[in-house]
Formats: C-alpha cells, structure tokens, sequence
C-alpha cells in the first residue's frame, strides 16, 4: 500500500530527515511511504512557477496512492493547516483512503474555551463568529469525511494503518 504522507510537517527545519523517519517506518510495517519533499523542484523555478510545479507533483503523487495519511494538528493557529486539509479533500474526491492524525482530543468548543474563556464566551472566537459545536475535535468536513481520525503521533497512525492491512488481509 502507498501511502501520501501529508502535513505541516514539510516546513519544519528536519523535513527531509522527518520524511525519511515515516518512511522508514512504512517500510517496516510493510507500507511504502511517499513524502512530499520527494519530488524534485527544478532549480531555475521560483516563484508562482516553482508553486505550481509543487502542487502539479503533489496532486500526481495523492493520484498515485493508495491512501493519504495527514498531519491535522492545529497549525500557525487553532485549525489545521489549509494545504493539508486541501489534500485530505483532494484524496476524498478521489476516493482514497484517508487516514488523520491529532494530538487533540477535545471538541472545538473545549479548546477554544481553554485558550479564551472570558473575553468571548466559549463559542465565539475573537473575529466574532460562532466556533463549531457538534462534539468533534475537528472541523466538521474532516471529522465526517470518511476519513479514520486517530488521536495520536504519525508513528501510532501508521501502525493503526499497517494493522488494518493486516486484519483485511491485504500487503
């Protein structure tokens, strides 16, 4: 099984030795692991042209996976981050399986209440709008997708993954 491995995870400072750790780790549970960074960037590229080269590679990279395993956990703020909620969308479109990760176990309206119970109320954020209240840890259109959500690390996703394989009898 090919799995797109999705995230934030591409901006931090290790990225490529973060990609090799969730590899390698796919290979040891019998999945073969595609990280973003793996496609090469032509160097005369920059800009709008060195974007759209990104997005081409990645989108034919989800095409070419059995399933996508993605990095929800909030991002430069509470939400994850929007690229990868684009992949997750994009995988759904095409019907692969779809597996999340978070390290957050609350609903939305228990962490916003947490980093701001007064000022605003627990159910309207600081723009003023009302925070989603259905008792999910995530925005609705991923909580409900078809997705698996797993509250942990890559590494227990992963493993969640390899061992559903394994139950269905699949390599």
């Amino acid at each position: 099984m090919k799995i797109y491995l999705a995230g934030p995870d591409v901006f931090r400072p290790d990225a490529a030795a973060f990609g090799r750790s969730l590899q390698t780790l796919c290979t040891e549970l019998g999945l073969t692991g595609c990280f973003p960074l793996d496609n090469e960037l032509k160097a005369e590229l920059s800009g709008r042209d060195a974007a759209r080269a990104i997005y081409e590679a990645n989108v034919a990279m989800i095409r070419d996976c059995d399933a996508i395993m993605a990095n929800l956990n909030p991002f430069r703020g509470r939400e994850p981050d929007s690229g990868t909620a684009f992949e997750v969308g994009y995988a759904a479109a095409l019907g692969k399986q779809i597996w999340v990760y978070t390290s957050e176990p609350r609903n939305l309206v228990e962490q916003w209440a947490e980093t701001d119970p007064v000022l605003h109320g627990p159910q309207i954020d600081d723009a003023g709008m009302l925070v989603e209240d259905f008792g999910l840890n995530l925005n609705l259109m991923l909580a409900c997708s078809s997705a698996h959500v797993v509250i942990g690390t890559a590494h227990e996703c992963l493993r969640r993954i390899a061992a559903r394989q394994l139950s269905e009898g699949k390599e």
